[in-house]
């Protein structure tokens, strides 16, 4: 990953980071499916505005259709409907945990399904030293829920399968007349029609009590910022750096949270929290593999400094 690749996944990280708690405020006035309608409707609106402020085209043509809707699915639609209707039984912590795995499928389905991500000892090493700082980072008070909701548990699994998926479908935007915005704002209208009967059909919202202002200011905070913003990172790391390298951003939203709360709101930083950091520390430079090759005095890659 060059340096920028990095920054982009820092500044995703800390955006991804709130959604939890946006999504726990939301999914208590509002229903899971009405609420994904809803995220990526708004989040759609605004890109296609700003496509529109800008000058740029909106997307074109049925082949680059096809493949927007195909990671609507595998992106917003899967993820999110499981995401948000397991967080109704179980806390942030632990669903941020689940989330974590994100990189293990990513990695194992590189592996399979690519011919220029292959496993390698250190990606499997750096997964589970990522994966194990995030469980140490969040504590053992995460882990309370873990003898039940046990489907909601399996959901949030389901939900990092498809994230990681959708890593490796989405390797194929960078061979199309596509921008990174463009892709964001057409994958997010595709998952707005597909998700216009579903939630209409199972939800029926307009029968339904209007949610009150803390739930309404968590999805705009939640489709504008979590989404729309955070989607034109994506895809702009995703293009550049690759599935594996963007599947990292679910190690780096636990200690983002933790240091925005420490220097926002004044939270202490603990002993787990800094040998969690320094975990997820050793994963990251375990997978990219930079280090490990300047220690065996392989000649350093020029393109990873621009």
């Amino acid at each position: 990953m060059k340096r920028r690749d990095w920054l982009m996944l820092l500044a995703l990280s800390i955006l991804w980071g709130g959604s939890y708690l946006f999504i726990r405020v939301a999914v208590a006035e509002i229903t899971p499916l009405t609420l994904v309608f809803a995220r990526v409707t708004i989040a759609a609106t605004a890109l296609g505005i700003w496509l529109t402020a800008t000058g740029e085209h909106l997307p074109r043509g049925g082949r680059v259709w096809l493949a927007l809707a195909g990671m609507g699915l595998l992106n917003n639609i899967i993820p999110f409907s499981l995401i948000f209707w397991g967080q109704i039984e179980i806390g942030a912590g632990l669903a941020a945990i689940l989330n974590a795995t994100t990189p293990l499928f990513t990695v194992l389905a590189a592996h399979v399904l690519t011919q220029d991500e292959k496993l390698s000892p250190a990606k499997i090493a750096g997964v589970f030293l990522g994966l194990a700082g995030v469980a140490v980072m969040i504590g053992p008070q995460a882990l309370a829920g873990l003898d039940r909701s046990v489907a909601a548990q399996i959901a949030c699994l389901g939900a990092a399968l498809s994230y990681g998926l959708a890593n490796i479908y989405g390797r194929r935007f960078r061979t199309m007349p596509i921008t990174p915005i463009q892709t964001a704002f057409g994958t997010l209208a595709a998952s707005a029609a597909l998700m216009l009967p579903i939630a209409a059909g199972i939800d029926r919202p307009w029968t339904m009590a209007p949610p009150g202002v803390a739930a309404l200011s968590a999805l705009c905070a939640l489709a504008l910022l979590s989404t729309a913003v955070a989607y034109i990172l994506f895809y702009k790391i995703l293009s550049s750096a690759g599935a594996t390298s963007i599947s990292l951003v679910t190690f780096l939203i636990p200690p983002g949270a933790i240091l925005l709360g420490a220097i926002v709101l004044g939270e202490r930083l603990e002993a787990r929290h800094i040998i969690g950091m320094a975990c997820i520390g050793a994963g990251l430079a375990a997978i990219d593999g930079q280090i490990i090759r300047r220690i065996k005095g392989a000649p350093r890659d020029p393109q990873r400094a621009a």
